[in-house]
């Protein structure tokens, strides 16, 4: 039966195998979204869904990705991608020729790729860091290989898709070595596992869409620690901070909050 005490023993199972912490998220939209999964399994409770699903390696994988929301393709919202190469970068690289940029909830590593093209063509033979993370340790599999169908690269400009991928398996395509080679991954829980710091650019988008306020709030601060002075948070085009001020940012642009240099 789904019920409370049926919702409180999948959230303890889940946690147990994977870390993940539903009581960070907002419990109405996460109970919706694994009611669907529970009902079209014809199963009558979370936690015997979550039984079955943990016996099947390439099934709980699926499951995961589902719960994590791995949506994502290069350059997504590209106007906002057009103020990162006008106005933000070439801000950040006023202060620093060596920027140290995280992104964050990187899903198939699209975004990640996309800044190291950006930087590859703003600085040439400059070899900036580009750290990529996810909760998902199957998605970063993913995002390692690079390999990309046509909807995921759906924002890319035609030179920069004949520049740097190689078209395979019929409509795939695979990001070039001297891209990939750019890019650290990393498994990482953003609601969980300490922060690295000196951060010159962070990108959060379309990660935090079912946190509850409190976790968004302690996330966006752990952000404010992780960014070196002057340094620029990038968050997605319906998340915008509402309480920045109070976080200690300052606006650089809509949607890009900064923390102040002094």
């Amino acid at each position: 039966m789904m019920d409370d005490n049926d919702w409180a023993a999948f959230k303890r199972k889940l946690k147990a195998k994977t870390d993940i912490d539903l009581d960070l998220y907002k419990e109405p939209q996460m109970k919706r979204r694994i009611g669907n999964l529970v009902r079209r399994a014809n199963m009558d409770s979370y936690a015997e869904y979550f039984d079955r699903v943990s016996r099947d390696k390439d099934e709980f994988a699926s499951f995961i990705e589902y719960l994590t929301i791995n949506v994502s393709e290069f350059f997504r919202t590209p106007e906002k991608f057009g103020k990162l190469e006008t106005d933000v970068i070439p801000d950040l690289l006023k202060r620093s020729p060596k920027l140290n940029i995280w992104s964050a909830g990187c899903s198939i590593g699209a975004e990640a790729y996309s800044l190291a093209i950006i930087m590859k063509e703003m600085t040439p033979g400059v070899k900036h860091r580009i750290l990529a993370t996810d909760l998902d340790t199957e998605i970063i599999a993913k995002a390692k290989r690079g390999v990309y169908t046509d909807n995921e690269i759906k924002s890319l400009a035609p030179q920069r898709l004949a520049k740097y991928f190689d078209k395979v398996e019929g409509d795939k395509y695979a990001i070039k070595p001297e891209i990939k080679n750019c890019i650290e991954f990393k498994h990482h829980n953003l609601l969980k596992d300490p922060f690295e710091n000196n951060f010159d650019l962070i990108l959060c988008r379309n990660v935090v869409i079912y946190f509850t306020e409190e976790a968004k709030d302690q996330l966006y601060a752990n952000f404010f620690k992780a960014l070196k002075p002057g340094g620029i948070l990038f968050v997605g085009a319906t998340e915008a901070i509402l309480n920045f001020r109070k976080l200690g940012y300052t606006s650089f642009q809509p949607f890009f909050y900064q923390r102040p240099l002094a």
